[in-house]
């Protein structure tokens, strides 16, 4: 392979995304899950009733990205998205039983990547704090 491809940073976040994905992929299978859909989850797991503006603020995803993303979490009858009664503009996403009893199911899903990644606690903070701060110089750097 390319020593100059090896040393850009960009290259170094790709390989590192795609590598716990790949990770994550056969432990999400078990699940039924993709990857993006294990994320929209996650976030309802959290805060159930979101609607598709925070769901997509949270994820980082626009409503073309989003909405195709619910449409089949809703046809493996994981959620179930509803007009708000307050503003019948906003569409809230609602987990269903099953939803909910996924995250018991993938409780454990962020520890075993994390094990698999091959750092200690401390390290894998330090990891999460690092690509924090490049995420958001990038961000600003982009706009």
């Amino acid at each position: 392979m390319s020593d100059s491809l090896h040393r850009q940073v960009c290259f170094s976040l790709y390989s590192a995304s795609r590598a716990a994905t790949a990770v994550y992929r056969p432990l999400l299978d078990q699940l039924g899950l993709t990857y993006p859909q294990y994320l929209v989850l996650t976030v309802l797991w959290e805060k159930d009733g979101s609607s598709v503006r925070e769901l997509g603020r949270s994820l980082e995803l626009d409503s073309g990205t989003l909405s195709p993303l619910l449409k089949r979490l809703e046809a493996a009858g994981l959620v179930v998205r509803k007009r708000s009664t307050a503003d019948e503009r906003r569409v809230d996403i609602h987990l269903t039983e099953n939803g909910r009893a996924l995250q018991a199911q993938a409780l454990d899903l962020p520890q075993r990547v994390a094990e698999a990644a091959g750092l200690e606690p401390e390290e894998l903070q330090a990891l999460q704090e690092t690509l924090a701060k490049v995420t958001r110089a990038l961000r600003d750097a982009a706009h």
